[in-house]
């Protein structure tokens, strides 16, 4: 007997306070003491983090994890501060074995294009290298013959104690990375860099060939003892005035770069089954022969096809492992077949694709949410919508699954291969009668009450379609869907957008829920605490914004 259950959701993005803060009191309880070990004199501490940046290089070569740029062009508003204009996007797969570079992952989404190419006379293009080369302070080599380190603090960032260097090329300007590096005290790694390097090729006009670079806050995570790697670069650029080669229609951005599934390419993987022992007697204890009914033998197939698309997306990186975020979407779709006395076997489940698109749609039986729609959705009524609509698509008998990929073969194909071979939309006749379904489905729900925000998110992603069409843009399933007549019932509960109304959340940013591991490409939600906003510039619906990922060591 199912029970209707539910599930806290966060109403609001936590802009959690900067862990960048000088240490002024012993470490707390929680915070891990650091090992025993010899003092070393300040140069020795700097000639060691410059040889573990040199190792770290090395190693590197022996991971491809996946990589995910999202940038948001912005002009300024009066009333939120900054709105978006245009936004880029691209997914790929890093390759350092002799320098940083990406290779995609999706083809027609993405718009790094080679340099030298005028692709976009009188705009912009991105180069690979130059966001790859981000995860480095240096994509030659820290050293002192090409640089001046003075040191500034010691400070914690969490549970990590760190030493603070200011780093200057002394070539000047031009030859490398100018800003701050913080070095953790136990291997003596960097573990965060901050500044900019005019070295790199971020962007460039196309017409002219003016190269320029932008600031990063580069992030690095302990994901194994002693191991140290990239997990997220914040780009930010609102003033080119120092950069008297940039032209005056450069710009103002934000972007974010999101690194995930080192263990998928983990020098160790490949021996992971080698301790499986093969043998034995089988007894056949069966008393007869047996056969199931041709609608079991049918239902099969198609959940042959499921496992082999799932575990397809598991294996190129695409899909997370199973965690408790799919507890959550699952309590919320189980709320929906209860109240509507909806049962089906073999139950419906729920997983995450890892990126930042915002769409969801339907594997066999298995509803799939992206974690960038599961982040910017306002509250659990939200989400029921989301899951509803995929629900709507399953009682109405629509074609859930092409059993085509009950074949093995069919997804022995390249990484590269896997968005352009899996699509999962619907007719437009399909997507009208799923909206009209979808609507019963909510009116007898216990979120009846509560869809003034499924209806604001709804207007929200209307009016920043045209502006953002890479966020709404789906790699696999369906848009979502704000405008269609089919859900004016549901857009007329809501308010009217009011963008200086801070208590009107209409969404939320990018990263306002889901944390993701980059080693193990697990997620969880942030349970941590919402908090006031002071004005309508924090509001930052559907925004990119900085993140502190949690530093802490893995023992």
């Amino acid at each position: 007997m199912h029970r209707v259950s539910r599930v806290i959701v966060v109403l609001l993005c936590l802009l959690a306070p900067s862990s960048q803060q000088a240490l002024r009191a012993a470490p707390t309880a929680q915070q891990a003491p650091p090992a025993a070990a010899s003092p070393v004199t300040l140069d020795q501490a700097i000639d060691r983090f410059i040889a573990t940046e040199s190792a770290l290089a090395s190693r590197m070569a022996a991971y491809h994890p996946r990589v995910e740029v999202y940038i948001q062009h912005l002009a300024p508003d009066p009333v939120v501060g900054a709105v978006p204009t245009r936004d880029d996007y691209f997914l790929g797969q890093l390759n350092a074995v002799e320098s940083p570079g990406v290779s995609p992952l999706s083809a027609g989404r993405g718009w790094f294009r080679p340099a030298g190419l005028m692709n976009r006379p009188f705009g912009f293009d991105y180069v690979p290298s130059g966001f790859a080369a981000t995860t480095v302070p240096d994509r030659r080599q820290l050293d002192r013959t090409r640089y001046d380190f003075t040191f500034v603090r010691r400070e914690f960032l969490d549970e990590v104690r760190t030493l603070v260097f200011d780093v200057q090329p002394k070539a000047g300007v031009r030859d490398g990375f100018t800003g701050r590096l913080w070095v953790e005290d136990r291997d003596f790694t960097i573990v965060r860099f901050n500044g900019i390097s005019r070295e790199l090729d971020g962007w460039f006009s196309s017409f002219f060939r003016t190269r320029l670079s932008f600031h990063v806050d580069s992030w690095r995570v302990n994901v194994r003892a002693g191991e140290w790697l990239p997990s997220y670069v914040y780009f930010e650029e609102t003033d080119f005035n120092e950069n008297r080669s940039a032209p005056p229609e450069a710009p103002k951005l934000k972007g974010q770069m999101r690194l995930w599934g080192y263990e998928l390419t983990a020098p160790s993987g490949q021996t992971a089954f080698t301790s499986i022992q093969i043998g034995g007697a089988v007894e056949d204890t069966s008393e007869q022969a047996r056969q199931v009914s041709p609608i079991l033998s049918q239902r099969r197939w198609e959940m042959q096809a499921e496992n082999n698309i799932l575990d397809r997306l598991l294996a190129a990186g695409l899909l997370a492992p199973p965690g408790p975020v799919d507890g959550v979407l699952e309590t919320v779709l189980n709320n929906l077949q209860v109240t509507n006395e909806l049962s089906f076997e073999p139950p419906l489940k729920a997983r995450v694709l890892l990126t930042s698109a915002l769409e969801s749609f339907m594997v066999g039986r298995t509803v799939v949410v992206s974690r960038g729609l599961i982040d910017v959705l306002p509250d659990e009524a939200s989400l029921a919508m989301v899951l509803g609509h995929e629900l709507a698509h399953v009682t109405l008998g629509h074609l859930l699954i092409d059993t085509k990929f009950a074949f093995a073969d069919r997804l022995m194909i390249p990484d590269a291969d896997v968005i352009p071979t899996l699509r999962f939309s619907h007719t437009q006749e399909q997507e009208t009668a799923a909206d009209a379904r979808l609507l019963d489905l909510l009116g007898k729900s216990p979120y009846q009450d509560k869809l003034a925000t499924a209806g604001l998110f709804l207007r929200a992603i209307t009016a920043q379609a045209k502006a953002l069409p890479s966020l709404v843009q789906p790699h696999f399933g369906d848009y979502i869907r704000g405008q269609e007549e089919s859900l004016m019932p549901l857009i007329a509960k809501s308010p009217e957008l009011a963008p200086g109304q801070i208590d009107q959340i209409a969404a939320l940013p990018l990263g306002a829920r889901v944390i993701l591991d980059p080693w193990s490409s697990r997620l969880d939600l942030n349970r941590a605490p919402a908090v006031p906003l002071y004005s309508a510039r924090e509001k930052l619906e559907l925004a990119i914004t900085p993140l502190f990922p949690y530093l802490r060591y893995v023992e």
